[in-house]
């Protein structure tokens, strides 16, 4: 049976492209890029080994940042999440959106190693003879 929603293409990831279901992706970058009809610069969130992105607003963002414990974009390589279609309130209306939380442990990226720690600087009054 054919989708309505197939008839309006999108540049960027849908509600509707997740077919009701959660995904687990991992991000690979955030761009920003001129959307709408306005050509709004906005953030878009993509993900290894997908084309489409997801145009960012301040939820996911908030989340995001929460989730990786850091608000600079480029921190958050590598780190995995999970989209989930829901609804929300727009303008007085219930519209489809896409939300994101915590992946499975097992999903996430690992913390990076400590860095180790400085070796002191040995100058030649440091040495005996």
């Amino acid at each position: 049976m054919p989708n309505i929603n197939d008839a309006f293409p999108s540049n960027y990831l849908k509600a509707s492209d997740l077919k009701g279901r959660s995904v687990v992706v991992v991000i690979d970058r955030v761009e920003f890029e001129p959307v709408g009809q306005k050509k709004d610069m906005k953030p878009i969130l993509y993900f290894q080994g997908m084309n489409k992105g997801v145009v960012l607003n301040k939820t996911n963002a908030t989340k995001i940042m929460a989730l990786t414990d850091t608000p600079d974009t480029e921190n958050w390589r590598g780190f995995a999440i999970v989209l989930y279609p829901t609804e929300t309130s727009f303008q007085g209306d219930m519209v489809d959106c896409i939300r994101v939380k915590a992946a499975p442990t097992t999903a996430r990226r690992p913390p990076p190693p400590e860095p180790e720690p400085e070796s002191p600087i040995i100058t030649d009054d440091d040495i005996p003879f």
